[in-house]
């Protein structure tokens, strides 16, 4: 599942909620938990802050309630049910907000190693107390239970004996909401725990480019906002979204209609179900009161449509001065429930042939009608066993784009065969499988979530021309729909390849003595086409990798096999799910809204694989255009190995140049384009040189030196201006990497928080979601030196991070400088990863030494402003879970490698890091450049 998810659901609950829970506010809720009873104020409320926000309401289920202190909540041990939401009111939209409270819990708690131990999740209101649906919230995941959240790990994870812990999150508050529902949620619990404190501050940025990548608006005005979707013939259509309103209105919006033949004609009016205004054309009102409202629009197309367009618009013209109206997200639509994926299969397990005869009964066709949707036949014939030369060289081009996608990040297939000719699979990296005969739909050889997906996805068959289609219709038989051998296979990643590869075969040429296969091929493709239409026109993916990749995968299949009833109708909506969602990711200057750079090069090879597919064709040339933008920057990152720095969710370290350069074939050499000018200002470009920086140097007889560091809003990592290092041509500072294999338990934790990354630790708190920039350069004599500023650390301080890096980068100093109230005490701990090769010491009370083979490193603390507090040389601790340090991601788990730590405190202000350096000599020039004027005052800055 998606990576927001928790490992595992309660087993006692059910996916989704049936109706409003025991306990719960109406439906209205929202509403009346801002206007219910104020909580009482904490003890040391003390005067109000007018920046500080605190509950002004608190309403209670499930058997959760006020505790024995004011300020206090204690939610009961009920899974998903007991929970206490907490009201806010007047919080500042586009704004990013800290919030902090305690977590306090029993001593004996058995369930303190679950990283979804209890949930936080936020419900955004509108003034009025409506609830706002917003696709996405930056610092939040979307959650089950409640629209966005963020999981809270277990006392495991807090340090030894601890009974509390202060916790700090931060999210940023989505126009045009001012409200906020905040709700403590039972989880994994089996105690009650305590919260207290609660409380909002809002994080002042200060730079325009602080701003992380925001979804665009749908604002509404005169001009309508169209969106136009292809018809089943004989089936309604269901829309449902949310329109917004800033005052509550009867008459906000409408959605005017208009509905075309096959020839593109407008049909005459009247239309079922909807009123005919005059000047506005068949219209259906949308109000808006309560000021956030959902609506449902039935559609009922009149005889003879085969498209609908939809214009969503105000009623007022332009020079009536209409209130800003928008709708919150793009409306979800849907075909009627009889030709639901749920409704068509009910409690039976449909084979191929049966599933379609099925669906041609729910849209009155006669019996048998089924026969003439397979490739290469006219309605009325049966399949000659091979696809006609039209429908393989027009319907099914040659390269659909999840495969042309996964080629240019793999290169080809390395499916091949034993000594006695059966196929032998090589999958996830790992060593090679021989398939059984029959096959084993379950198998699991290697105890991996990675090759048991890509195991079912079925992408390995390509190469097997002959036994393909036999094997593809043995796994449809093993899985019928609801009941898969191997419940990965219906995880996204699978799903969508999986769809792409049945479409295709059931398109392609069989032999004669195979030609029963092909219904059964056409199907399975078909149940794949109506799940995924569903998971794309509900958005279920968000905006999203996944989501792209199942609107792409639904694109093939409509296009594959052009007779299904259901083609032309998933066409549609494929198309435009893809132009809405590539644009969510990656902006016109090819800025991406995702941080993990390996997922950033899975949507370049996505975009452009489109881009070939659609030909010409809208979206592709804006994904094109967005993708080609995308890639500044990115040759530059790759270190001397072929590398690509792990920042974000990655795999287990592995070379990416070719990847690169497969994705740069029409694009500057690869050599050349790694060479990155450090000056450049980031903020002024997009692409990946939007939030990275990298150098590489090249000293002849001394080997290739890179350096990389990453400034992209933090989102489910805490490495925001973590950075990796090689000189001499060997890695010295490292990621951890490896979190996409390790989707649980104490590792998991480990790989996202900020002990395995290279950052610095304020006051025992790690760094939290917030906004980073590039906040200026300077060019020195032979170096060059960076300031990257965050608030990653609360509203109290402001951090700033600068990397002086010398030309050749045989040094490099990294320093951080915390700034807060003159009075403030504050410490804050650096961390940094060495390669698992380098055997590292202590040399001293303030020095460290590395070594690999003849090549050493110094390192070396350095201190502008306060006093050295420590010095730390961690490898392999693996207990308690929650102090897990000094390892990195190995292809099979977690591999012991030294961890330095070095800790420095103050008050006010406190600024100082470490001298990396090859040498004493370099270790010398270091100190003078920092010791000079110029990087003083750029220090001071």
């Amino acid at each position: 599942m998606p990576d927001d998810l928790p490992e595992h659901l309660p087993e006692d609950l059910p996916e989704r909620l049936p109706g409003p829970l025991p306990d719960q506010p109406p439906a209205d809720g929202p509403q009346d938990l801002l206007n219910g009873p104020p909580p009482d104020p904490a003890p040391d409320a003390g005067a109000p802050d007018p920046d500080t926000r605190i509950p002004v309401t608190a309403r209670y289920a499930g058997g959760a309630g006020a505790g024995g202190r004011p300020g206090e909540h204690v939610v009961a041990a009920k899974n998903r049910w007991a929970r206490a939401v907490l009201g806010f009111r007047d919080l500042a939209p586009d704004t990013w907000y800290a919030l902090d409270l305690t977590l306090a819990w029993d001593p004996e708690e058995p369930a303190g190693a679950a990283l979804d131990f209890a949930l936080a999740g936020f419900d955004f209101l509108a003034p009025d107390g409506s609830s706002l649906d917003f696709e996405a919230v930056p610092g939040l995941v979307r959650t089950l239970p409640d629209p966005h959240g963020i999981w809270l790990p277990g006392p495991a994870y807090r340090p030894e004996g601890a009974r509390a812990a202060a916790l700090r999150l931060a999210f940023r508050m989505p126009a045009p909401a001012s409200d906020l529902a905040l709700g403590f949620r039972s989880w994994r619990n089996t105690a009650p725990f305590r919260v207290s404190g609660v409380r909002l501050r809002p994080v002042a940025s200060g730079h325009p480019a602080a701003s992380a990548f925001r979804l665009p608006r749908r604002r509404l005005g005169p001009e309508p906002l169209v969106l136009a979707q292809t018809l089943v013939p004989g089936a309604g259509l269901v829309l449902r979204g949310q329109i917004f309103s800033e005052r509550p209105d009867e008459h906000a919006a409408y959605a005017g209609l208009r509905y075309r033949d096959a020839a593109g004609a407008e049909l005459p009016l009247p239309y079922p179900d909807a009123v005919s205004v005059p000047g506005h054309g068949a219209s259906v009102n949308l109000p808006a009161r309560p000021q956030a409202r959902r609506f449902t629009l039935t559609l009922r197309p009149p005889a003879g449509a085969a498209s609908v367009e939809l214009g969503f618009r105000t009623w007022e013209d332009a020079d009536e001065n209409p209130p800003a109206v928008e709708l919150v997200a793009a409306p979800e639509v849907a075909l009627e429930e009889p030709l639901r994926l749920e409704s068509l299969c009910g409690d039976d397990l449909l084979d191929g042939p049966s599933f379609l005869a099925r669906l041609a009964e729910r849209l009155g066709l006669e019996p048998g009608a089924e026969a003439g949707w397979m490739p290469g036949t006219e309605p009325g014939e049966t399949d000659g066993g091979a696809a006609s030369e039209a429908t393989t060289a027009a319907e099914m081009p040659a390269a659909p784009p999840l495969a042309l996608a996964r080629t240019l990040r793999r290169g080809p297939e390395g499916t091949g065969r034993g000594a006695d000719g059966r196929p032998v699979l090589r999958l996830a990296g790992l060593p090679d499988w021989p398939l059984p005969d029959p096959p084993d739909w379950r198998a699991d050889p290697y105890r991996s979530v990675p090759w048991r997906l890509d195991y079912q996805s079925l992408a390995w068959l390509a190469p097997l021309e002959r036994e393909a289609p036999a094997l593809a219709a043995a796994w449809a038989a093993r899985n019928p729909w609801g009941q898969p051998a191997d419940p990965l296979s219906l995880h996204p990643a699978a799903l969508s390849l999986r769809a792409e590869v049945l479409a295709g075969l059931a398109a392609g040429p069989l032999p004669a003595e195979e030609a029963g296969l092909r219904p059964v091929l056409v199907g399975a493709a078909a149940q794949h086409g109506v799940a995924l239409a569903e998971i794309v026109g509900q958005n279920a993916f968000g905006r999203s990798l996944h989501g792209v990749q199942a609107a792409a995968a639904l694109l093939v299949v409509a296009r594959a096999l052009p007779r299904l009833p259901l083609a032309p109708f998933w066409d549609s909506l494929a198309l435009r799910s893809l132009g809405e969602a590539v644009a969510a990711l990656v902006g016109p200057d090819g800025r991406f809204a995702e941080p993990a750079l390996q997922r950033r090069l899975d949507l370049l090879g996505l975009g452009r694989a489109l881009a070939a597919y659609l030909a010409g064709e809208a979206p592709g040339p804006d994904i094109a255009a967005r993708f080609e933008a995308g890639l500044a920057g990115l040759p530059g990152l790759l270190d001397p190995g072929g590398r690509l720095p792990p920042f974000g969710d990655a795999p287990p370290a592995g070379d990416e140049a070719a990847w690169v350069a497969r994705l740069l074939t029409r694009g500057p050499d690869l050599v050349a384009a790694r060479e990155v000018a450090p000056e450049r200002a980031p903020d002024a470009v997009g692409g990946f040189a939007h939030d990275t920086l990298s150098a590489r140097a090249e000293a002849v007889g001394r080997g290739a030196a890179h350096f990389a560091c990453t400034f992209a809003p933090p989102q489910g990592h805490a490495d925001c201006t973590s950075f990796v290092l090689a000189t001499e041509g060997v890695r010295w500072i490292v990621e951890a990497g490896g979190s996409e294999s390790l989707e649980a338990g104490a590792a998991r934790h480990y790989l996202v928080s900020a002990r395995a990354h290279n950052v610095a630790v304020l006051d025992g708190h790690e760094p939290v979601s917030g906004p980073a920039w590039h906040a200026g350069a300077l060019r020195l004599d032979g170096a060059a030196a960076h300031r990257i500023e965050t608030r990653l650390y609360g509203p109290d301080v402001a951090h700033a991070r600068i990397f002086l890096l010398l030309d050749e980068l045989d040094g490099v100093a990294v320093i951080d400088r915390f700034r807060g109230a003159a009075s403030n005490a504050l410490a804050f701990e650096g961390l940094l990863h060495l390669a698992p090769e380098a055997i590292v010491a202590l040399s001293g009370p303030r020095r460290a030494l590395a070594q690999q083979g003849a090549r050493r490193l110094n390192l070396v603390p350095w201190i502008a402003e306060g006093r050295a507090a420590g010095l730390t040389l961690v490898n392999g601790r693996s207990e308690p879970p929650g102090a897990l340090q000094g390892f990195v991601a190995g292809q099979r788990g977690l591999v012991p490698a030294s961890t330095l730590s070095y800790a420095l405190a103050g008050r006010g202000t406190v600024c100082g890091g470490m001298l990396i350096a090859t040498d004493l000599t370099v270790e010398e020039r270091l100190t003078r450049l920092l010791a000079g004027e110029a990087m003083r005052g750029f220090l001071a800055e």
